[in-house]
């Protein structure tokens, strides 16, 4: 899909500040998959291309809802440059590969958004090389195995976003657990409120919730963890390293949420990824509150104009029968 006219004009300019050498701005065409901000790839007329992220309302299919500008809630939606950068740098200090950062415009400059334009890498995603050759992608996972430790040793005294927490501030709760049954009970409701099934079952998914969430004892400390770590959101270079994307909500949290996630999305893939250590029960409260969540987020998504509607949909209905499995004797 192309971009508005106004748009397109916004990202030549753009475009030439960031790649230089007296390109001109060829063809700009929105990338399939992107949901909170406009993702473009960007081709100069000598053929060189870079990815544009552009965080503009108009860019974001997600109704909004009270509480989402709130940057202590650690599940706020991952939204403009401040996070990004964050992310990025922390990131980039681990030794995780991310995008490298052609340029970046918060003040207007190009765009009345915030707008970063990054490296692009035109390969496959970890998604596509585990569906064509299950083999080539053993090096990748791999690597990803050693990025996920390195995220997972460095560690911080308190949970939020990364842009938050290396900020010094402060997160929403008491604690991981604490934050993820109050999301989990509002996905809870929101879902029940979309389809007959969930609620019906709203008493026993609660009742549920609050148990595995009264079995989880304390925790001080906090890993870094990517959030929506799908084979979607990890690129694969040219020479085989994965580089991680969408990369927003990055933050420091329990480790177990970031395995859940792989878990659910990876199924058999997973399992060159698997660590010893992970709390029993954080994972099963964790598993059951992201099949409510990724019931509740896309019946949202689909109040809007989100376009792929159909695969959007076949989420909620996959998870939403994972997440009444959860709660069958």
């Amino acid at each position: 899909m192309a971009p508005r006219a106004e748009t397109r004009t916004q990202l030549a300019g753009a475009a030439r500040a960031a790649l230089g050498g007296g390109r001109r701005l060829e063809a700009a065409e929105r990338i399939a998959g992107g949901s909170k901000k406009g993702v473009y790839r960007l081709v100069m007329d000598d053929s060189t291309t870079a990815i544009a992220y552009l965080w503009d309302d108009a860019e974001n299919y997600w109704p909004t809802a009270e509480g989402d500008d709130d940057l202590t809630d650690p599940f706020a939606p991952g939204l403009g440059l401040d996070l990004f950068e964050a992310a990025h740098a922390r990131l980039d200090a681990l030794g995780v590969r991310v995008p490298a950062i052609r340029l970046v415009d918060r003040d207007g400059a190009h765009c009345p958004a915030d707008l970063a334009i990054v490296e692009d890498l035109t390969g496959e995603n970890l998604e596509d090389l585990l569906a064509r050759d299950p083999s080539a992608a053993a090096p990748v996972m791999a690597r990803l195995g050693e990025s996920l430790e390195a995220m997972r040793r460095h560690r911080a005294p308190t949970y939020g976003k990364v842009a938050v927490v290396d900020g010094g501030g402060l997160s929403l709760g008491t604690s991981c657990e604490s934050v993820v049954l109050d999301r989990a009970l509002r996905d809870l409701a929101e879902a029940g409120s979309r389809d007959p099934r969930i609620a019906g079952a709203r008493d026993r998914l609660e009742e549920r919730l609050r148990g595995l969430a009264a079995e989880v004892r304390p925790r001080t400390e906090y890993a870094v963890v990517h959030g929506e770590l799908g084979p979607d959101h990890v690129l694969v270079d040219a020479v085989g390293n994965p580089v991680a994307i969408d990369i927003e909500g990055l933050m420091y949290f329990d480790v177990e949420w970031e395995h859940v996630f792989l878990r659910i999305r990876l199924h058999d893939a997973y399992r060159p990824l698997e660590v010893a250590g992970l709390d029993e029960d954080r994972l099963a409260l964790y598993t059951l509150a992201q099949r409510l969540s990724l019931t509740a987020g896309p019946l949202r998504l689909l109040d809007g104009d989100f376009p792929d509607r159909e695969s959007m949909a076949s989420i909620a209905e996959h998870n939403l029968n994972q997440a009444l499995e959860l709660i069958h004797p």
